[in-house]
């Protein structure tokens, strides 16, 4: 028992200093941003009209003072970089933190040149990269980060809880990939009020670094851990009124490495409970979309889901605050199925 305290106490310590490291050097970080950011104006350009072609009235209306106030964005390589440096510093190992890893640098990629052309575009339709273009670079990194899992780690099954471990050979390749562009996009598409992004997925990391502790996969759990250290530092900046944007680096980092945390915990089945709120996000701009494209009528006043609840008089912060209150309540659920459905 004494040898056992202690093997979890050093575990537990362990993942506290990363966790520490990661929001200290964030912060250390974060004037250096600040400065270039103003300097170089880092200024989010507005968008005019959605993914369908229509004038975006509402939204324009509803985020009007964030551009008016020129908020920065791009601020997602503050965590980036703290939590790319710690990991590769103190917590590397093949099995547990390579992919995590890998898909946080291949999603900040992506998602900084989608920034890169938004800052430095005229603004005119939907700025940045093209959704298409989006979508088949995170399907190849998927593809990519799915090979490694299935060739290199020899993981090819998917547990369903409370029944049993099902083996899918090579089909868990495109599962993997699609698990990486769902989840991607539906954190990107989340991203939308001060705090809100940031919030869930210091929620959702907290939730799955739980499940790995349990499972003794020690270097995955500090990973999640040091991704909510650098959250919480940047949360400190974005809360509302935020004085920056994460952007779609940061964004589609931590989207892409969520969906990767999921399947290296074999959770896949306990990702949407434990990211309700992002799923309820996604779901919601897929019906609007499906809905005027085939029905020529909106559901929702406004999409995402966050949009409409603000069209019908929330406040912002009150949405936040609430989402936030979901996303904790779902995680706590989500982590106790993992330990009753046999995760662990």
């Amino acid at each position: 028992m004494d040898k056992l305290l202690t093997e979890l106490t050093r575990e537990l310590t362990g993942t506290f200093l990363l966790s520490l490291g990661a929001f200290l050097l964030a912060m250390l970080f974060t004037p250096i941003y600040t400065f270039l950011a103003y300097r170089y104006k880092f200024w989010k350009k507005q968008r005019t009209t959605s993914t369908t072609g229509e004038k975006l009235q509402i939204f324009n209306k509803l985020h009007a003072d964030k551009f008016k106030r020129n908020i920065p964005t791009m601020a997602g390589v503050i965590f980036v970089l703290a939590i790319a440096i710690m990991t590769l510093a103190f917590n590397m190992n093949r099995g547990q933190t390579w992919l995590p890893l890998a898909a946080l640098v291949g999603g900040a990629f992506v998602g900084l040149l989608d920034d890169i052309i938004n800052v430095r575009g005229n603004g005119n339709g939907v700025a940045g990269l093209r959704s298409s273009l989006k979508f088949i670079m995170i399907l190849t990194i998927g593809l990519a980060l799915g090979w490694f899992f299935f060739t290199k780690l020899g993981l090819t099954s998917v547990h369903v809880p409370f029944l049993n471990d099902y083996i899918l050979g090579w089909l868990i390749i495109p599962l993997f990939a699609f698990v990486v562009v769902a989840t991607s996009n539906a954190v990107n598409i989340s991203d939308g009020l001060d705090g809100l992004a940031g919030g869930l997925l210091s929620i959702s990391y907290g939730a799955f670094g739980t499940i790995a502790l349990f499972q003794s996969q020690t270097f995955l759990a500090g990973f999640c851990f040091t991704v909510v250290g650098a959250l919480l530092s940047y949360l400190w900046f974005n809360i509302y009124p935020a004085r920056f944007f994460m952007g779609d680096v940061g964004s589609f980092a931590l989207g892409t490495s969520l969906g990767v945390v999921a399947m290296l915990t074999n959770t896949l089945f306990l990702l949407p409970i434990i990211g309700i709120v992002f799923v309820a996000e996604a779901g919601s701009s897929l019906i609007q979309i499906l809905s005027k494209r085939i029905f020529k009528r909106k559901i929702f006043i406004s999409a995402p889901f966050h949009q409409h609840l603000q069209a019908t008089g929330w406040p912002e912060t009150k949405v936040t605050m609430r989402f936030w209150v979901i996303g904790y309540v779902m995680a706590f659920i989500g982590v106790f199925l993992a330990l009753a459905g046999g995760n662990i």
